[in-house]
């Protein structure tokens, strides 16, 4: 058995990656969390992993680049979102190997400076094992609304080359 994993462009995979995304993260298991009502970007890239027994995609993990304002300076980052593994899947280094994938191939874009991802409190110490760092300033963003302090959910930096701990992110756009 091998482990198969894509990556392929975002909207294009969408179709593949909806219905983990969807199990994963069913309408009433949403509708409870913090960020239920925010609107999320979508992914530029997608890290798909198959499971090695052919039962189907077992993970995702969205890529995404964007520049920001970090302290009033442009930045060009990368950004990890929408990670989600399938029930039946977990606790098999799914995860850690697509997360890998993604980091590899932020690394691969030289105009990045570092990544960010945004994760609710029971990751932390995933995110963390795997050299991310919480980053202790502000971050805001894109609503329909207009622009507003992203507080639903905890921001973690990985040092592509060199990331801030602390200061004011401006995502310039949507969350991912």
């Amino acid at each position: 058995m091998s482990i198969e994993i894509d990556i392929l462009n975002g909207d294009a995979s969408w179709k593949r990656a909806e219905p983990l995304l969807r199990a994963v993260w069913s309408p009433d298991a949403a509708e409870k969390q913090p960020w239920a009502d925010v609107k999320w970007a979508h992914a530029d890239l997608r890290v798909l992993l198959d499971a090695p027994d052919d039962s189907g995609l077992a993970c995702h993990v969205g890529i995404y680049f964007r520049t920001i304002t970090w302290n009033g300076h442009k930045v060009h980052v990368g950004g990890i979102g929408g990670v989600s593994t399938r029930a039946d899947c977990r606790r098999r280094g799914y995860a850690s190997l697509a997360l890998d994938a993604a980091v590899h191939t932020i690394r691969a874009n030289d105009a990045v400076k570092f990544a960010i991802l945004f994760c609710e409190p029971h990751n932390f110490a995933f995110y963390q094992a795997r050299g991310w760092h919480p980053f202790s300033g502000e971050v805001y963003c894109e609503q329909p609304s207009g622009q507003i302090r992203f507080e639903a959910m905890a921001p973690f930096v990985n040092d592509i080359v060199r990331a801030p701990r602390q200061g004011k992110i401006d995502l310039c756009g949507l969350p991912w």
